[in-house]
């Protein structure tokens, strides 16, 4: 995959927030935006004896992207300086979003995901549940336009080809 990833400019911070677990699993689609994204940042969370940065965000104008509330149509005014993302799998977001104080607070950012395609490398649980690279793609779209977005679901078609071509279904 490296070998595909291109630097994505873009205005927004990003801020991933991986469960541990997500780490070494192939299907993790935060890694490969955080390596495509310019202005982009990783950050483990629950790893033993390591814990997560989380300082920054307490910044103003930071939002947590979580499908909570209804869907935003129009980009927020003025647009978010930062987003963050949860990064696991949908129980462990769950769980992360309700234990992580940081988080606590954040205006919620909740995007219009009408349907979700058929292509997965993982079963969406419902509506609107989509992988993280998605989200960061439908975020960025809303608050930046079509460009990030597109290359974003470029990469993520690619994952779902190279998952295949190996025989993951």
């Amino acid at each position: 995959m490296c070998a595909e990833i291109r630097p994505i400019a873009h205005r927004t911070e990003v801020v991933i927030v991986r469960h541990v677990t997500e780490a070494w699993r192939s299907s993790n689609s935060g890694r490969i935006a955080a390596l495509a994204l310019a202005h982009a940042r990783l950050v483990d969370h629950g790893r033993e004896g390591a814990p997560a940065d989380l300082a920054a965000l307490r910044a103003p104008d930071t939002w947590l992207v979580y499908p909570e509330g209804p869907p935003r149509r129009v980009a927020p005014a003025p647009p978010p300086a930062r987003l963050v993302f949860l990064d696991a799998t949908w129980s462990q977001a769950k769980r992360m979003r309700q234990r992580l104080p940081a988080l606590r607070g954040l205006p919620i950012l909740s995007l219009p995901i009408d349907e979700v395609p058929a292509a997965r490398l993982r079963t969406s649980p419902g509506q609107g549940r989509v992988s993280t690279i998605e989200a960061i793609a439908a975020a960025l779209r809303l608050v930046e336009g079509d460009a990030p977005a597109a290359e974003l679901e470029r990469l993520f078609a690619i994952m779902i080809e190279r998952a295949r071509a190996s025989g993951r279904r």
